[in-house]
């Protein structure tokens, strides 16, 4: 049995007429996300037809209102006029009213026309987008849908956006998305009223932006040897003669268009060059902005600790960076620029005479004032380009540049800082606005960094800490979520952990904290996930999962299951044997106990039907459940798993090696003897076991079964070679050991650690049963 991997899918949609048609009659069931801040509901509807025409006031708003007509022409097969004059009746128009704030707009549908009133395009673009989830989800669609009803209700919505800044981070760096997928992203920001793309254009694994003045930058730092058959922690140090192939970059006339095409949906990109660390792709291209002229090679996977930083006490160093900054300003109009400022570590410049005099010089009296020194200089640059720079929270140490704004990714703890300082904040801490976490069980998920970030967890997230004063709050300019790319591989990839947390997150920083509900949210997400199905975008399920666990009483000889989802008070059900899930289903209440062998069915229930894929796992029992072990080499404190008895409970471990079912060996082999206290007949040994090479966790090289009746005269039964491979995965696997039936006491398992890893690394052996049939 492995009880932490069955986790099942059960995904669920609102069930639809087969004519898409929606009668709304009360707010539950108007399908926004974000939720409005004010929201009425009246009496009828209005009726999109080919009669229907848009009323605009030049360019812009023709542009805005391009984005629906293209829908109705490509779902509804009829395409809208667009108009300067206002007809009588079926016309959608945009109305300009100074007094109102900049993101803010007033939606007022009735049977005769629609009115869209705003201070400029923001409030025009996010009104549209309003209506666009008014209408049916197969507005969506690429292909004309002929049953479907092109109307929505009569209603008034009031509306703006609670945080001025509403963010995602991607990494262009770790991995390389080319323009179209940002472009693509854009699009789907716009949907849930976002307005901030940040780009990670710099880092240690790639420079993704052209600078004509250092072309190598791109020659050689935008690419790097292909290694992404390894796990990217596991990856070999790369020779600088080598040649890199992996990669990419954005020339500067492919942002300008991005740049351009984020502006005219309200969207502001903001550049990240990071400084002084993370740039070892710059130093690959040029080493002499190193301390030590290092000639290194553009790192192929995971670096740490990150030494190759610039030299702090060069001038030449603030002049490439300065010169980079020129070039920067004239791609991105954003006011900020993100300077990084993250993770130096900062020994070279404790040993280099360059930086020593620097910080004698200026009477700095530790590296940490000379990062200081460094973020300072640089940002008084930017200021005088007419810029601002935001950083990471490690700006904070050694003393803030007096004009900085500082996003938080430690926790809250900096951002909550930097604002008493009266320093502007944007907060996006690692729980939970990192994406590139889990959001679901490991064992059902695409390799992820090992952390946890659910749905549920992210719409619980709120910017402003309870602690700050009303002062100290006006400093916090929104959140973000970030979505570093080290295993996200390609656009599908990353649009499954983008979707749809960022929908739970738009919501978190657009509608007021008073109006946030998450069963409210949650009945209004399916609606979302139909649209990203017609969009074809790949979105994560995970949060439709329903999850099982274990404990074992063994004086009782019993195992008791829980069954769960992430929804608050799901309907799950199930059957035990060869019962039907469909018809014979026992709704969960309590943990379900199990003495024997037996098959176990669930499925998440949605109006007495299972919806989605049905669970169905074998708990098995064995022949050592419960019984003694002896660990001839102990594991290690720092993974002990259930104690004494974890490896005869029966209790299955998951990717997640933290989940408190894993026994461990660091270098050590495994060597442990299971005790039948009396003699049973038994043909077969299975080794649970786990690889992640990325954390230093390894199959092992060989596992011998011996067996005795007197438990000092012990006879080999079986044996498995398995040789070192390669594995960028994190994989499960039962090694099983089959022999001529015998009469037995005591087995003894031997299994070998690979000791090292192919960077030289000790390596960590992972067992979590032995099974004795």
């Amino acid at each position: 049995m492995r009880i932490l991997k069955p986790i099942f899918i059960v995904f669920f949609m609102t069930v639809l007429s087969n004519a898409y048609s929606q009668k709304i009659n009360t707010e539950k069931d108007i399908q926004l996300i974000p939720k409005p801040k004010q929201l009425v509901i009246r009496q009828g509807k209005f009726q999109f037809s080919n009669e229907t025409k848009f009323v605009v006031n030049g360019d812009s708003q023709k542009e805005i209102a391009s984005v629906l007509i293209h829908k109705f022409e490509t779902a509804a097969g009829f395409r809208p006029e667009i108009s300067s004059k206002i007809p009588k009746k079926n016309f959608i128009q945009f109305k300009v009213d100074a007094t109102l704030n900049k993101e803010a707009y007033l939606l007022d549908v009735n049977e005769k026309n629609i009115t869209i009133t705003a201070k400029g395009n923001a409030g025009f673009i996010y009104g549209l987008e309003s209506i666009r989830q008014l209408l049916p989800e197969a507005i969506e669609s690429k292909s004309i849908i002929t049953s479907a009803k092109w109307e929505i209700p009569n209603l008034t919505i009031t509306d703006e956006p609670r945080f001025q800044w509403r963010g995602l981070m991607l990494d262009l760096s770790r991995h390389f998305f080319d323009k179209n997928y940002v472009i693509e992203t854009i699009d789907r920001l716009a949907m849930l009223k976002m307005n901030v793309l940040h780009l990670h254009l710099v880092d240690d694994q790639g420079w993704r932006i052209e600078i004509k003045k250092y072309p190598k930058l791109t020659e050689v730092g935008a690419w790097r040897v292909d290694q992404e058959n390894a796990a990217w922690n596991a990856r070999l140090v790369t020779n600088p003669d080598e040649k890199g192939t992996y990669g990419g970059f954005l020339t500067q006339e492919e942002l300008k268009e991005i740049v351009k095409y984020a502006a005219a949906k309200n969207i502001e990109i903001i550049p990240e060059i990071e400084m002084p660390a993370h740039v070892s792709s710059a130093i690959a291209a040029y080493p002499e902005l190193a301390c030590f002229n290092q000639r290194i090679g553009v790192p192929s996977g995971g670096l740490w600790p990150i030494t190759d930083i610039y030299c702090a006490g060069k001038e030449t160093t603030f002049e490439f960076l300065q010169n980079v900054i020129d070039e920067v300003i004239t791609i991105f109009p954003s006011k900020y620029i993100h300077i990084g400022g993250d993770e130096a570590t900062k020994t070279n410049w404790d040993k280099c005479p360059n930086c020593q005099k620097r910080m004698k010089d200026n009477g700095l009296k530790d590296a940490h004032e000379l990062q200081s020194y460094f973020v300072k200089r640089m940002e008084k640059y930017i200021n005088s380009k007419g810029k601002k720079i935001i950083g990471w929270d490690e700006i904070l140490e050694g003393g803030l540049a007096p004009e900085a704004t500082v996003m938080s990714w430690r926790g809250t703890k900096g951002g909550t800082e930097a604002a008493k300082q009266g320093h502007d904040v944007i907060m996006s801490p690692e729980s939970p606005c990192y994406f590139n976490f889990y959001q679901g069980p490991q064992n059902e998920e695409p390799l992820a960094f090992d952390a946890y970030n659910p749905l549920n967890k992210v719409y619980e997230f709120d910017p402003v800490v309870d602690t700050m004063t009303p002062q100290e709050a006006g400093h916090v300019l929104g959140g973000q979520a970030n979505l570093w790319a080290e295993h996200i591989t390609n656009p599908k990839a990353s649009e499954y952990m983008i979707f749809p947390r960022l929908a739970a997150l738009s919501e978190v920083l657009w509608s007021s904290k008073e109006n946030r509900n998450w069963n409210n949210f949650t009945s209004r997400l399916p609606s979302l996930l139909k649209r990203y199905d017609y969009l074809g975008i790949n979105y994560a399920k995970s949060a439709y999962l329903v999850t099982a666990s274990a404990v074992a009483d063994l004086d009782k000889k019993v195992i008791n299951v829980t069954l769960k989802n992430e929804f608050q008070n799901p309907d799950i059900r199930y059957v035990l044997g060869d019962k039907s899930i469909d018809h014979q289903a026992i709704k969960y209440v309590n943990p379900i106990p199990f003495k024997e062998t037996t098959v176990l069915k669930a499925s998440l229930f949605q109006n007495d039907k299972p919806i989605g894929k049905t669970f169905t796992d074998t708990i098995v029992f064995h022949k050592g459940f419960g019984h003694k072990v002896n660990y001839l080499t102990p594991y290690s404190e720092s993974y002990k798993g259930d104690g004494p008895f974890g490896m005869v409970n029966t209790i299955r471990g998951s990717k997640n090696f933290h989940d408190g079912q894993w026994q461990a060996w660091l270098v050590n082999d495994m060597e442990i003897i299971v005790d039948l206290e009396k003699v049973q007949s038994i043909e077969k040994v299975t080794i649970g076991t786990l690889e992640s090479q990325g954390a230093g966790i390894y199959f092992p090289t060989q596992i011998k079964v011996l067996v005795s009746n007197d438990s000092i005269n012990y006879k080999e039964v079986g044996k498995i070679m398995r040789p070192f491979a390669v594995n960028v995965n994190s994989e499960l696997k039962e090694f099983k050991i089959n022999f001529e039936k015998r009469d037995v006491r005591f087995v003894k398992v031997i299994a070998t650690n690979l000791k090292k890893s192919p960077r030289g690394d000790s390596s960590w052996l992972f067992v979590d049963e032995i099974l004795v049939n």
